[in-house]
């Protein structure tokens, strides 16, 4: 295995794989318990608590009176919005709009010739919450990605949390545009708190999504079972699968956009091509030379990155399953049959007119994907994910008194008598 910028793995054996795959790490009990603390007081005092954690916190005293963002300011910052910038949000939203649209659930019927039925209705959240991030860099992407869906679910609001010290227009603008009802400026595990138990001047709230820093994830974790939460997000990833037709400076450039997020970003290439593995290494210095976030991409690559050379396309679909990557890229001959024997994978982008930042703004589909392996059981944020879904049962009297002798059968076979005897009351 090669050292240098990036490290050099070949395989099979697939064993090898196994200290680069994710490990879910063990519980940071000292983050735990701080967090405990916060969701504790928040629950206890309300707003009291949550303008204390602000001022400790985020060093800006805001009176609860004050949190609230209005939705014409929405408007005045989407009205202020450079026409390049607006038009492309705009697009972002139309276009995840309708991607998601083709997600709707409308339940279904089965009756019976007797007159009895069994279903399943569909009815969308109430309330949801939305973690909008602040710190080193503004995403209005996110608002859209977690809010339309919620919107084209029909959600009946959308209450959104900002950093308390100041939110971009460009946030703002994407607020307007995704159909967000409500906007607080409290930030950080308090933040989540509130909008987990509700407080004097947040509104509680059914389900919580966005992402958000370690204080964050570990409090959405903690009001699990209070309300929903969209999923514990790790470090941004990216796997691209190649082959000899691959342009290395096309797969360097987009491993270079992936380890660009931060230090902890994993940028993969797997690989049938000897040559693609030796030129790569160059082709990535030559990205970082001059690249805005070249520090910080470099030490991802350093740290997470990694050329998998294998000797056939079966063993590259195999590594790619086994990690079970956030996002895919294929650049190869025959992507899409390539596609259909990968079984893990939260996106898969394909071919070479497809690099992943479309995913990210203006493809369509919620660019909320499972990470750290967690593709391997989970989906894609989507309108799935803001809806809830109801069992309806009817029985006709003929249909109940054909199956009560099974019913008090199983019942009494449990030990539950009044089962049985709630059947046998209505059939003599």
């Amino acid at each position: 295995m090669d050292e240098g910028l990036i490290r050099r793995l070949p395989v099979p054996p697939l064993d090898g794989l196994t200290p680069f795959l994710p490990h879910a790490a063990g519980p940071d009990e000292s983050l735990r318990s701080t967090v405990a603390g916060i969701v504790a007081e928040v629950r206890a005092r309300g707003d009291a608590a949550i303008r204390d954690f602000t001022v400790r916190f985020d060093g800006v005293d805001l009176d609860p009176a004050a949190w609230e963002v209005s939705l014409d300011a929405c408007q005045a910052a989407l009205g202020r919005m450079a026409p390049a910038l607006r038009a492309a949000l705009v697009t972002a939203a139309e276009r995840v709009r309708s991607y998601h649209e083709h997600q709707h659930e409308c339940g279904f019927r089965l009756a019976t010739d007797d007159g009895s039925e069994i279903g399943m209705k569909v009815t969308p959240l109430d309330r949801v919450g939305l973690y909008v991030p602040g710190g080193k860099a503004s995403y209005p992407s996110s608002v859209v990605m977690n809010a339309v869906p919620a919107l084209v679910a029909g959600v009946r609001e959308i209450v959104a949390v900002v950093p308390p010290g100041g939110v971009t227009d460009t946030v703002l603008a994407a607020c307007a545009l995704s159909g967000v009802t409500r906007i607080f400026r409290i930030g950080g595990a308090q933040a989540v708190a509130a909008l987990a138990y509700g407080t004097e001047t947040v509104p509680r709230v059914d389900k919580i999504v966005g992402p958000g820093n370690r204080w964050v994830a570990e409090a959405k974790r903690q009001v699990v079972g209070q309300v929903g939460i969209d999923m514990i997000a790790g470090p941004t990833e990216l796997v691209v699968l190649a082959d000899d037709t691959a342009d290395a400076a096309h797969v360097a450039a987009d491993m270079l956009a992936q380890a660009e997020h931060d230090e902890d970003a994993c940028a993969w290439c797997v690989t049938t091509s000897s040559v693609l593995a030796e030129r790569l290494p160059a082709a990535l210095e030559a990205a970082l030379t001059g690249a805005p976030r070249a520090a910080i991409a470099r030490a991802a690559l350093e740290q997470n990155g990694l050329i998998v050379v294998c000797g056939d396309m079966r063993d590259a679909i195999e590594v790619v399953n086994l990690r079970a990557p956030e996002h895919l890229e294929i650049m190869a001959d025959g992507a899409e049959r390539i596609a259909s024997a990968v079984r893990h994978a939260g996106a898969i982008f394909l071919g070479d007119a497809t690099p992943e930042p479309v995913g990210d703004y203006l493809a369509g589909p919620s660019h909320v994907l499972p990470t750290g392996g967690t593709a391997r059981y989970a989906s894609p944020l989507g309108v799935y994910d803001f809806v809830k879904r109801t069992s309806l049962v009817r029985y006709s009297a003929s249909r109940l008194a054909a199956d009560a002798p099974l019913l008090t059968a199983l019942a009494e076979a449990e030990g539950l008598f009044g089962h049985a005897a709630a059947v046998r009351a209505r059939n003599g």
